[in-house]
């Protein structure tokens, strides 16, 4: 008998963690089954298109579409969605429609419409390309969080990114919860509607409303995410879907430290290239290189010399009347978010480590035009608090940061602490530790006829190659290609270029294991 009973506990060991998986998978597909029901059920927005308007939107066409802001209520209140189209310019050859959306969250489509065409070359040939502002961004009802843009400008101004001592760490708890309180009290309707399945689900909404049987998309960063989420939704209604800059779907819904630790640890990867880099350029590529040969250890000790120093306090570059006080705050995400452009943002970083290196003696002038070139804006900022805490699995006690910044430092010892504070709003979020109801945690599998199509640079200072090998393995169906030697952010190759024009055109996928060459190389000039 007693071998009847080890063998009946042994098979209930293996047993019922079985029945637990079988039970969590079992709850997801009937989630996922209620979420798209929900999207079915709404009414397909009417687009009415016509030529935007602004001057610097005028070569598109423009339209609204109007979609449940609670899905859950269908036929409810709505939210105008604004709509940008680059119209296909062989129409006797048209394909259908791309969808594309902007990263972030926060990015607004509309906004990066105007800097240029949203596509080229035959693609723009072949289909309609239409991107958005996401609901709670620009004119898809932006976010707001505080009561006028004084109080807002207040705020972002005063943010200390990250604190320094036990005195900023309490008052950053304190604007935590004040930011969260504000985002309830002023957007009260949204809030709780700004997760990526709500997104995801406005997205179907589009792809009915301009008559597309089945969704054709790409979208980078964040935007991978959006796709990710649409795949596991949707699976079966996407034609082609390309990705890039690529987010961990599970660790960014279901372990937010896991995914901020890869983040952090990514940028500190790009910055020990960017300074072996700068080394082997030397002046006057790489200013901060120095007039005598270097190496990338000499490099990383002046880089540490000069942060160290903004830790202790602002560092005054100038002498006289003629001076700019810089600190921390404004340094340290400047010095992450340069690293995401090899073309422009290596060599101005180059040039403000070394005018903060020089102090008194350096030009406040220059710190000061670097500065203003990058950051971001503070609708940005509001909506990149709402929907990343719309998505999160933080736990709901700002005060636990400062230990969680200190076992981020182990593996991220720069950027750890900056981007995990960035998100600390999301520890007093007006929502349950759970998250919203809408809000999916896998499987992310992607149940389509056509495997996706993933590039990643081999060196992304924010969505590191980890997270994107994680990504294939997250989607299953899905073919990633390794920019080999790329660096940055953005992806910049011809040769990534054309293995997304067949895959969106013809609906070809490179080999496994296909890789390409960046265009371009860091400091080459």
């Amino acid at each position: 008998m007693r071998g009847w009973k080890i063998v009946g506990l042994a098979l209930a060991a293996v047993l019922v963690p079985s029945l637990v998986s079988c039970s969590r998978h079992s709850a997801a597909v009937t989630q996922v089954a209620e979420l798209v029901a929900q999207a079915d059920a709404a009414p397909t927005p009417k687009l009415d298109w016509a030529q935007c308007p602004e001057t610097e939107l005028s070569k598109y066409q423009c339209a609204t579409a109007a979609v449940p802001i609670d899905y859950a209520q269908p036929n409810g209140a709505t939210l105008s969605l604004a709509v940008v189209k680059q119209p296909a310019a062989d129409k006797d050859r048209r394909i259908g429609t791309l969808f594309s959306a902007v990263g972030g969250p926060g990015g607004s489509g509309l906004k990066w419409a105007s800097h240029g065409e949203l596509s080229a070359g035959e693609v723009a040939r072949r289909f309609d390309v239409i991107t958005f502002d996401q609901r709670g961004i620009g004119r898809s009802g932006q976010v707001r969080c505080f009561a006028n843009s004084e109080e807002q400008h207040r705020f972002w101004s005063g943010i200390l990114l990250p604190p320094a001592n036990a005195e900023q760490e309490a008052a950053a708890a304190r604007n935590a919860r004040e930011l969260a309180a504000g985002c309830a009290a002023h957007s009260p309707e949204l809030l709780a509607h700004l997760t990526t399945v709500d997104a995801a689900r406005d997205l179907d909404l589009l792809r009915r409303a301009v008559g597309e049987a089945t969704m054709t998309y790409t979208g980078g960063s964040y935007a991978s995410y959006l796709g990710e989420v649409y795949g596991a939704l949707f699976g079966d209604r996407v034609r082609a879907l390309q990705l890039g800059s690529m987010i961990d779907p599970d660790a960014y819904t279901n372990d937010s430290r896991a995914q901020i630790a890869d983040s952090a640890a990514g940028t500190e990867e790009v910055l020990a290239e960017f300074l072996r880099l700068c080394a082997e350029a030397g002046q006057p590529r790489c200013v901060f290189a120095g007039p005598a040969k270097t190496d990338a250890a000499a490099l990383r000790v002046r880089n540490d010399a000069v942060l160290d120093r903004l830790h202790q306090g602002p560092i005054v570059v100038g002498q006289g009347e003629h001076t700019r006080a810089v600190t921390l705050t404004e340094v340290l995400p400047a010095h992450a978010t340069m690293l995401y452009d090899i073309k422009e943002g290596w060599p101005a970083l180059a040039e403000l480590l070394t005018e903060l290196e020089r102090g008194p003696a350096g030009n406040p002038d220059v710190v000061q035009q670097i500065l203003d070139a990058g950051g971001f804006t503070e609708d940005f900022l509001d909506s990149f608090i709402a929907i990343t805490c719309a998505d999160n699995s933080f736990g709901r006690e700002p005060e636990h940061w400062p230990a969680m910044a200190a076992e981020l430092s182990s593996v991220a010892p720069h950027y750890g602490a900056m981007w995990l504070y960035l998100r600390q709003a999301c520890g007093a979020w007006p929502a349950s530790a759970g998250g919203y109801p809408q809000r999916i945690t896998g499987p992310w599998i992607l149940r389509s006829d056509k495997p996706a199509l993933l590039f990643n640079n081999r060196f992304d200072p924010v969505t590191p190659l980890t997270a994107a090998r994680r990504a294939q393995q997250e989607l299953v169906n899905a073919r990633l290609v390794i920019v080999e030697g790329g660096y940055g952010h953005l992806v910049v190759s011809d040769c990534a270029g054309r293995l997304q024009e067949h895959y969106l055109v013809d609906l070809q996928l490179p080999a496994p294991g296909a890789t390409c060459k960046p265009d371009e190389a860091p400091f080459a000039d």
